[in-house]
């Protein structure tokens, strides 16, 4: 009887035991995600729309769930009749409204009620430009213009000298403007001046233009498009250094395409043969200019037709189309 009763209650205990084994974890699954949620608390920032807030109420598991901001500015909780305005509230003004509301429609006496930011959608920091991988990212806090631009690869090569940072502003009538700060390379990154290293929260668009360019394209060795650094004069003997030259058959007549302010085209002809010998000044040569030059029996093609060739080249993604004769 003894050996009947204690392998009766040896059974007992291994089928505890494996009841145990099947009801915790279903127990765990149903407590996890409230413990996920806690961990996905971000810094407090005021709320914009299309964020994702977490609400619990304390003993109250039909009110406990993330909800989404609508576009709007505004949350809507199951059983309350109305809807609670979000937007620009702190989490601890929403906790407030939420508990205020359960009260006024008599759902609860005295409600214990928090809010946690899950999901920042409302605050976009864009990067564009001649960054080497151009991204947009929500702010989850505070962001420095070189954090953004680390997040982004970094300044490409040809990037140019400033740097533009939009932000929305609106104005006492309601309008809405683009204000834009325009930051310097060299101080934000070679002086690494911190005035310079300004604080974004969202909302910011970053554009990194690209310097400007100087075309030489014709009987030059190497033709493409040469970056014009600010504060740096340009020159035709300079462009000529870094086409590695002119061919042997190079005309001693050069020309300088340039578009004015105004849009019109002007031809600028030069003495190419004459400067190659020091026996003319050297030409400035401005950001955006072409300078063609042709072979030396006396064909030239027009502006058009250059734009054209240097059209299909960049589309074809090669400098050899420059090389026109």
């Amino acid at each position: 009887m003894n050996k009947s009763s204690n392998s009766l209650k040896d059974r007992l205990g291994s089928l505890s035991c494996l009841l145990w084994l099947a009801v915790v974890p279903a127990a765990w699954a149903q407590v996890r995600p409230a413990a996920e949620l806690a961990t996905a608390n971000l810094p407090a920032q005021r709320i914009g729309a299309n964020d994702l807030v977490a609400v619990s109420v304390y003993d109250v598991p039909e009110l406990t769930r993330t909800v989404r901001v609508g576009a709007d500015g505004l949350v809507r909780l199951p059983m309350l009749k109305r809807r609670i305005k979000a937007e620009g509230l702190m989490p601890g003004e929403l906790e407030t409204a939420i508990a205020s509301a359960l009260v006024a429609e008599g759902l609860i006496v005295d409600p214990f009620v928090t809010v946690t930011i899950a999901e920042y959608n409302s605050r976009p920091i864009s990067v564009a430009g001649a960054v080497k991988q151009p991204l947009t990212f929500q702010a989850s806090g505070p962001v420095t213009l070189l954090e953004a631009l680390t997040r982004a690869g970094g300044l490409a090569p040809e990037a140019g000298s400033e740097i533009l940072v939009s932000r929305a502003q609106s104005s006492p009538d309601g309008s809405v403007t683009a204000l834009v700060q325009r930051i310097l390379v060299k101080g934000l990154i070679d002086a690494a001046d911190p005035t310079l290293n300004i604080s974004l929260i969202g909302g910011e668009e970053i554009r990194v233009p690209e310097a400007g360019r100087v075309y030489v394209i014709g009987n030059v060795k190497k033709p493409g498009a040469f970056a014009v650094q600010d504060g740096v004069e340009s020159t035709v003997l300079k462009m000529l250094a870094l086409s590695e030259g002119l061919m042997p058959y190079a005309s001693k007549d050069a020309y300088i395409y340039r578009r004015e302010a105004n849009g019109s085209k002007n031809e600028i002809q030069i003495p190419l043969g004459k400067i190659m010998e020091r026996k003319a000044p050297d030409a400035p040569l401005l950001a955006n200019d072409i300078l063609y030059v042709p072979d030396n029996k006396g064909r030239r093609m027009t502006l058009g037709a250059l734009e054209k060739v240097m059209a299909f080249g960049a589309g074809a993604g090669t400098a050899l189309i420059y090389t026109v004769h």
